[in-house]
């Protein structure tokens, strides 16, 4: 069964530093890329950041480029979003995404993980 699973996330201060990790285990041919998108309280699931599998692609939203970074581990696969400089904006629920194409729209999307809160207070 494909599954996409998270860890990471909490609660930190303006300015700290976090790292959200995620695994995957899609199949192949859905696989090309990696992601995340965020959630905030009443608002639209918002696109963050992707990279094609092999990491040679990456596309950030301009919320958070120049603070934020994705790669991959090529040892184990796993999947990170590093998160710098954090806001109480950044505050959502963050969820890891697969996609066939590069999805920067919630509709593009084929696989998601199941969410984990980033909480920034100030």
């Amino acid at each position: 069964q494909a599954q996409v699973l998270q860890s990471g996330g909490g609660l930190v201060q303006t300015g700290s530093a976090l790292r959200l990790s995620c695994t995957t285990s899609t199949p192949t041919r859905t696989t090309n890329y990696i992601g995340w998108f965020r959630q905030a309280p009443g608002q639209e699931r918002e696109f963050v950041a992707i990279m094609d599998w092999r990491g040679a692609r990456k596309q950030y939203a301009d919320a958070v480029k120049g603070r934020f970074a994705i790669s991959r581990d090529n040892r184990d696969n796993t999947i990170y979003l590093q998160m710098n400089g954090l806001k109480s904006e950044d505050t959502a629920v963050y969820f890891c995404v697969v996609s066939r194409v590069l999805a920067t729209s919630h509709g593009a999307v084929d696989y998601w993980g199941q969410g984990t809160q980033v909480t920034v207070s100030s």
